[in-house]
């Protein structure tokens, strides 16, 4: 990989280590710390994600007009700014303003850096982008478990620690990003005329990929929220669901090799491999569903980990190759959008179905928002084959 990606990666991990200090704990400290009840808790961090979405999109757009560097600038300055009055002032009301502009600041980060790693190796295909979501979950585990250390002392250090690490991402990012060129390929415009339907084919494309990104990401933020929550009700300790997801972390670390031996054997196109990724959550919901205790909840954590390491490094790898020159930014903003989306959504609609109807009925109303997620996959890039061999205008996703 080229220094530029590993100065990408670095930053990647920083940033979200820095984030994962606090987002673990939110729900917590609003309930605990600020006495608020868990339906306000769940509304500010409802609000966190909707200024996400509008970050991602504002992201990517920055992206294709000014430029990568400035973009990861502006939403690092955001999230710097925001956490360095977390640390002087959270109290209630500053909490909330200042946690809903950290989110903005961190939407825009994402796209960019997506974008300009796709376009900084573009031969390593879709290793660039596997490389940079290794980084994020490497991210997670480090700050989650660091910030579960740091908060046993005192509250206070974790608004300190998450302003640091800002801190040092916006340091490699001044100091490391300046001399990544992506300009050249970015700023251009999208040709007019004859290339109008190329755009329009290869939007309407990434509209369907993402509705399959979005249907599995509410089925998959379930092992946050309502399967959390029955794991507690049969007697899953909080330590051994704590340890779900540390094994999550590791499988995405450890197993990266194998996992990568397995998608270049049999996974040639990016659409085998999002099939396959999603069958395997499929797979995962069936035994969580049967599953009575913490072995059978245990293995269906590590398939689902699997599926993962399938799906969600290959979204943005074919946004990347769908995107049209200019535009490379503002796919990858819809991607993350959608992803952000997906997060905000599913706790409310599985908390919904099992209230009404119970556990049984959430497995197999997400088993079937995967199935839709299979068939949408399967159709997205129809109208760029038909396209290609009609008009002979584009070329059909690798």
């Amino acid at each position: 990989m080229p220094r530029s990606l590993w100065m990408l990666i670095i930053g990647m991990a920083i940033n979200v280590t820095a984030s994962s200090f606090l987002w673990p704990l939110n729900t917590i400290y609003i309930h605990d710390q600020l006495g608020k009840s868990l339906s306000v808790a769940g509304l500010v961090l409802m609000a966190n994600s909707l200024v996400s979405v509008v970050g991602n999109l504002a992201g990517g757009i920055m992206f294709d007009k000014i430029g990568g560097y400035k973009t990861i600038v502006v939403g690092i300055l955001l999230t710097v700014l925001s956490s360095v009055g977390l640390t002087i002032d959270h109290s209630w009301t500053p909490y909330v303003i200042l946690l809903t502009i950290s989110g903005f600041g961190a939407g825009i980060i994402f796209p960019a850096i997506f974008a300009m790693a796709g376009s900084c190796w573009k031969e390593g295909g879709r290793k660039a982008f596997n490389a940079i979501y290794v980084a994020q979950n490497l991210g997670v585990a480090v700050g989650s478990a660091l910030g579960g250390l740091v908060a046993s002392f005192s509250f206070e250090y974790i608004f300190a620690a998450n302003t640091a690490l800002y801190l040092v991402f916006l340091a490699l990012a001044v100091f490391g990003f300046r001399g990544i060129q992506t300009d050249d390929s970015i700023q251009a415009a999208p040709a007019a005329g004859g290339k109008t339907a190329q755009i329009s084919v290869k939007m309407h494309a990434l509209i369907i990929l993402s509705i399959g990104y979005f249907l599995c990401w509410i089925g998959y933020v379930q092992w946050q929220s309502t399967i959390a929550a029955y794991t507690q009700e049969i007697g899953i300790t909080l330590k051994q669901y704590s340890l779900f997801w540390t094994i999550n972390g590791a499988l995405i670390v450890v197993a990266q090799p194998v996992v990568s031996g397995l998608v270049k054997w049999f996974a040639k196109t990016l659409k085998v491999q999002l099939i396959a990724g999603m069958l395997i959550f499929i797979i995962s919901f069936a035994v969580a569903a049967n599953a009575a205790g913490f072995a059978g909840f245990m293995t269906a954590m590590v398939i689902l980990t699997i599926g993962e390491m399938f799906v969600w490094p290959a979204v943005p790898a074919a946004a990347n190759e769908l995107a049209v020159k200019g535009k490379e930014g503002f796919y990858q903003g819809v991607v993350n959008s959608t992803a952000t989306a997906g997060r905000m959504v599913g706790p409310l609609l599985g908390g919904f179905l099992v209230d009404s109807f119970g556990m049984n009925m959430m497995f197999g109303v997400f088993s079937i928002l995967f199935v839709m997620a299979i068939v949408t996959t399967l159709f997205y890039d129809k109208g760029l084959k038909k396209a290609n061999s009609s008009e002979n205008i584009i070329s059909p996703v690798k």
